[in-house]
């Protein structure tokens, strides 16, 4: 059966240096300058940057964060139980995908919204072959749901995703931090950029890169993480090669 979709043409200018990313959006970049929800401004200013990159050449998958939603670690510590906080959170996540769907395909492009949990209705079920065939498709795939299971982070979901995608590597767009500091800059105000660090180091010092389930995940199968602003350009800055934030890697 032939696909009737369009496929973009690839720029004619120089192929970026990654192939296939992974891009973890937290539920608070979603946010913007809003207490909780949706920012819609910020939706579509990301879209526009996710949308340019890909069209680069760049297969792009997504992993969206639901804490702007619901947060299951809050929960949990409020007396609600832990498993059920956390399907709740993995629901908050798919409340985040449709949007950012829709976002991204009013700007022409292919989107997939895969998901751990079973929501025939809404998304694809997540299945590995699947997800890799949509984005040599050059599809976007979201991944929703996290890994579908409790007692496990977005950042843990990213990091399965992007490795069983074979992604050349991680991008982590946080909001409103330059990348990985060597301190707390709420409570230490000289806190510096730490340009590379290694897996181990960002275990060993407790720095605030991913949760250490999904830094082990990434040491033991050398698998690089960009820690960036989520800034105007920096998406294709870090595609292209260029230094921005903080490398994570293990030589």
């Amino acid at each position: 059966m032939t696909s009737t979709e369009a496929v973009p043409a690839e720029s004619t200018a120089e192929r970026p240096v990654s192939r296939r990313v992974l891009l973890k959006l937290s539920g608070e970049a979603l946010m913007g300058d809003r207490e909780h929800g949706l920012d819609p401004a910020r939706v579509a200013a990301i879209a526009d940057e996710i949308v340019g990159v890909q069209q680069r050449g760049v297969e792009l998958a997504i992993v969206v964060g639901g804490g702007n939603i619901f947060r299951g670690l809050e929960a949990a510590a409020e007396g609600m139980d832990r498993a059920t906080a956390d399907y709740a959170g993995m629901l908050a996540t798919l409340l985040n995908a449709l949007p950012l769907q829709d976002a991204l395909e009013s700007r022409g492009a292919h989107t997939r919204v895969l998901s751990a949990l079973a929501v025939a209705e809404v998304a694809e079920p997540y299945i590995r072959r699947r997800a890799i065939r949509h984005l040599e498709k050059r599809r976007i795939v979201i991944f929703a749901a996290g890994t579908g299971n409790p007692f496990f982070t977005t950042d843990t979901a990213a990091a399965l995703r992007a490795l069983e995608i074979g992604a050349d590597g991680i991008l982590m767009a946080k909001n409103k931090v330059q990348g990985v500091l060597d301190g707390d800059p709420r409570s230490d105000p000289n806190a510096q950029l730490l340009p590379e660090i290694t897996h181990l180091q960002a275990i060993e010092r407790g720095l605030k890169v991913m949760d250490t389930t999904a830094l082990s995940l990434c040491m033991d199968n050398r698998l690089t993480i960009y820690v960036f602003a989520l800034e105007p350009g920096n998406i294709r800055k870090v595609v292209e090669g260029e230094r921005v934030g903080t490398i994570v890697s293990t030589p």
